[in-house]
């Protein structure tokens, strides 16, 4: 196999990333037993409809273009996909024995990039794989976002916004990996105190992104309110919750109205504060 064609069809990434790595040339098919997941994988999730439409594609022009593999560092016997995992599942779906390959030598460094690059490339990643492929890159390989940034073609800031995802809570991670809550939606609740509690109102409610956004601007509309509040109220409702032991909270606007409200746990609470009223008035 031509290996000037193979690096023209993967498009510029992955022609440059082939190009610092050694193509072996002699053997171009593989038997699809032969081959097994790349552990550095950034995807989790493979799309069950797309995967039946290339299946579908596969079925009837074949595998146009050959996956990426290398020699397994676990099994010599077999060979790890770099690129082109999902062409390796809808080939099975639909019975092929042998897929057409490009074996190169590539280290661990090399596979997640290729890996990175491909599923980048095809927007194949859903945007929190994206960011933990960046993450493994920074983690496991000492790159800094700059250097991330120089090598996917995209910028600092896209790549720092990228990684911001992660720092949602374990909970609202899950979600998303179970497909329950969609990247937009994630992405408005990145440093939100209480993302979790929105995720499952998001869910719970089925909210758009739109609706999402308005939500969210009212929870910090009141959380600002709150910051601000006079002094001499909350010194207030200090003073009150000390004497009656209960959080107290006072809502008061411009034209001096509002409420108070008295918080209870339990039954004996509520008591006091009915016994408190009784004493009194």
């Amino acid at each position: 196999m031509d290996s000037n064609k193979i690096k023209k069809g993967l498009g510029r990434g992955l022609s440059s990333l082939i190009g610092e790595t050694k193509i072996e040339s002699k053997k171009n098919k593989l038997s699809v037993s032969d081959l097994i997941p790349n552990k550095f994988q950034p995807r989790k999730i493979f799309d069950e409809e797309n995967l039946k439409e290339l299946s579908n594609s596969i079925k009837e022009r074949g595998i146009l273009q050959p996956i990426i593999v290398r020699k397994s560092n676990d099994d010599q016997s077999k060979y790890e996909i770099i690129a082109g995992e999902r062409r390796w599942l809808a080939a099975q779906k639909v019975g092929l024995h042998d897929v057409p390959v490009v074996i190169t030598e590539a280290d661990d460094l090399k596979s997640l990039e290729f890996a990175i690059v491909e599923n980048v490339q095809r927007y194949d990643l859903n945007p929190l794989e994206e960011a933990q492929g960046y993450r493994k890159l920074i983690d496991e390989f000492s790159y800094d976002q700059e250097k991330v940034s120089k090598f996917i073609g995209k910028s600092r800031s896209y790549i720092t916004n990228s990684l911001r995802l992660l720092s949602l809570p374990p909970e609202v991670i899950k979600l998303i990996e179970a497909q329950k809550l969609s990247a937009g939606h994630a992405k408005i609740l990145v440093g939100l105190e209480n993302a979790n509690f929105l995720a499952n109102k998001i869910i719970e409610k089925k909210l758009s992104v739109r609706q999402t956004e308005s939500l969210v601007k009212i929870f910090k509309s009141k959380k600002h309110k709150l910051k601000t509040k006079n002094t001499n109220i909350k010194d207030l409702e200090i003073s009150i919750s000390n004497k009656i032991g209960l959080n107290v909270n006072i809502q008061n606007n411009k034209n001096n109205k509002g409420k108070i409200t008295f918080e209870y746990k339990e039954l004996d609470q509520l008591n006091r504060i009915i016994d408190i009223l009784k004493s009194n008035y």
